[in-house]
Order: C-alpha cells, then structure tokens, then sequence
C-alpha cells in the first residue's frame, strides 16, 4: 500500500522535511526560520499527509540527504521521486539537473542546452523555481553565467544556495573540487531510479 507520510530530519543546514508516498519521495522541504515553519511548508505541499516513521527506501534517501549536507560526495540520482512536470522540456531539465554530480555545477544556459533548448535559461530557471524535491534534483548546482549563484526560491534565498555549495566544495563555472572521491573510490549512490508523473 503507498502510504503517504512526513517527517522532519535535523541537517547541516537546519531542519529540512521530507514526504512520501509508497517508498518515492514527493516533497523535500529546506529550512525554515524554525521546525515549526518547515512542517507548516510540508503540510502545504502535502495536505494528505501526517508525520510518520519513513519505508526503507526512504530512510535511505533521508540518510543521504543528511549525510550530502554534512559534505559527504553522495549521489542522489537513483532515488526515486514523483514530479509533476509541466511540460518535456522540465522533464529534461530534471534529468540534466539530477545527472550534475556533487561538488560541480552547470549555468542555467548549459542546463538549456543540454536539454534541447539553446538559449532557454529563462525557461530553466522557472522549472528549478518549481522544483518540490530540491537537493535530490540538485537545483542548488545551477548558477548563473560566470558561476553566480543566483535564483534559489528555497528559504534563504541565494545565502542558502551559496552554503550548500560550499558544503558539497563546488567550485565556480562546474570545474572539479577536491569533494570528488579519491582514484578507484565512486561516489556513494542512494536509492534507484526516479518514477515521474509526466
């Protein structure tokens, strides 16, 4: 049975929330001023829901996320998550988005690009504004031209984009860090491949 259910979980950043259906993520939820707030946040985005213990798959996706903004180099890509997209195009600029390891970054303008719309940065900056699984699609690892980090709708804004970045040791216009794992070690790899509503 996919039964819905919500929990708070203590980060590096603060107290971020995280729901569910079945064992697929739909909302992540990223610090507000205060625990209270955040719940307040989650039970916006999903009315349906009361706080419960997370199914294995999610506690291992929760698992990552702590561990990701604790500046662990965990790879979020394989857990599965439920996003209405608005159109193909943000369905792309997802899997371009998920497919950006910790530690590097892309412009809004390479995220177009790789999706199949040269100049389309615009139209990627609106799909990241209406991201509902933040941090597990990193839109936190797009930035403006330059490596700027602008136009982060989670709380905090900007601030909260630039210390997640700092955390995971992403370095200016997506070059490698020294957060990429050592020769012969791979980047941990949660959770399995994402389910999307189209």
């Amino acid at each position: 049975m996919d039964r819905p259910g919500f929990t708070l979980l203590p980060t590096a950043i603060g107290t971020c929330g995280v729901a569910w259906r079945g064992e697929v993520i739909e909302v992540v939820a990223l610090p507000e001023a205060d625990d209270a707030a955040t719940e307040r946040r989650v039970r916006r985005a999903v009315t349906d829901f009361e706080r419960a213990a997370p199914p294995p798959a999610v506690q291992d996706a929760i698992d990552g996320i702590v561990a990701l903004l604790a500046g662990e180099p965990v790879d979020l890509s394989g857990v599965a998550v439920t996003v209405d997209h608005a159109s193909a195009f943000t369905r792309r600029v997802h899997e371009v988005v998920r497919a950006i390891p910790p530690g590097e970054t892309r412009t809004y303008g390479e995220v177009a690009e790789l999706a199949g719309e040269p100049g389309g940065a615009q139209a990627v900056g609106r799909a990241m504004g209406s991201n509902p699984v933040p941090i597990i699609v990193p839109c936190h690892r797009v930035v403006g031209a330059g490596g700027r980090p602008v136009g982060f709708s989670a709380p905090g804004g900007v601030a909260t984009k630039q210390r997640i970045l700092r955390i995971e040791g992403a370095a200016a216009g997506g070059q490698p860090s020294l957060f990429e794992p050592a020769p012969g070690q791979p980047t941990a790899v949660v959770g399995r491949p994402s389910a999307s509503r189209p």
